[in-house]
């Protein structure tokens, strides 16, 4: 079973870059999007779904919130749109697939990159603290999860980088979101507390192994990037992992796809 998360920035913009094109090359299974950046109906209406593909897809209230969806091969079982966190779900964050044999969900994180200090609505709360919320939410959901018999794989872009290898040294010396300590944090909670599995880490182990290269890092040109895209896994499909990849060769976004390979029948 093959699975691919890719964060796109806006679906329609990816697909002129040839999206679809890159998606015929990887006999994927599932290809959880992040970030699609338009309302879920204008998806099927524009044709933006790969052939051979079912689509599911969530959206925000306003489209910059991003959404999220799935691509799939395979009919699920069900889907759920949401994990019942009323700020979170109103912004179209969470889409989960629920297959025989495995669950697979897609997931967007707020961004509070370069906007740390800008204040959101009426009520003084800054991008950061808009970020922080959503994590601790999203925490106390796979704390739940990853006490479910049902196995796994969460596609995730959660904004944020782990360790001092999963960050260009630009990252390092900028108090920037993202690599904040509080931030990391919650990334030693998710892995270390909780058990969560971050299935490329283990097969690579190795630095500069990263997932976005934002533009005013200057990009590709100085590979001033970060991981901040992953594959989390629950325990109990740990030794399935096979192999697994980051497409950096890709130019759709300033994201590039995670691709992992399962020992797992996804059950159709």
């Amino acid at each position: 079973m093959r699975v691919v998360s890719i964060s796109v920035n806006g679906l329609e913009q990816a697909v002129e870059k040839g999206f679809f094109e890159w998606v015929k090359t990887q006999d994927a299974d599932v290809i959880c999007v992040q970030d699609h950046r338009m309302r879920a109906y204008e998806i099927e209406d524009r044709g933006l779904i790969p052939e051979g593909y079912e689509a599911y897809f969530i959206d925000g209230e306003h489209n910059e919130d991003g959404g999220v969806g799935i691509y799939t091969r395979h009919f699920p079982k069900a889907i759920i749109y949401g994990f019942a966190n009323e700020q979170a779900d109103r912004e179209g964050r969470y889409i989960q697939a629920d297959f025989d044999k495995v669950s697979v969900a897609s997931v967007l994180a707020p961004s509070a990159l370069g906007l740390e200090d800008e204040v959101i609505g009426d009520d003084d709360l800054t991008m950061l603290d808009h970020k922080d919320a959503f994590l601790e939410g999203f925490g106390l959901h796979m704390q739940k999860t990853l006490r479910k018999r049902r196995q796994f794989i969460i596609c995730a872009n959660l904004q944020t980088a782990h360790h001092v290898t999963d960050a260009s040294p630009q990252f390092h010396k900028l108090d920037v979101s993202g690599f904040l300590p509080h931030e990391r944090a919650f990334m030693d909670r998710l892995f270390d507390e909780m058990g969560c599995i971050d299935a490329f880490r283990e097969i690579n182990k190795q630095s500069n192994q990263f997932t976005c290269w934002p533009e005013w890092a200057e990009g590709w040109r100085q590979n001033a990037g970060i991981r901040i895209d992953y594959q989390l896994l629950t325990p109990g499909i740990r030794k399935t992992i096979l192999d697994g990849w980051i497409d950096d060769r890709t130019r759709f976004s300033d994201h590039a796809p995670v691709v992992m390979d399962y020992d797992i029948d996804i059950g159709f």
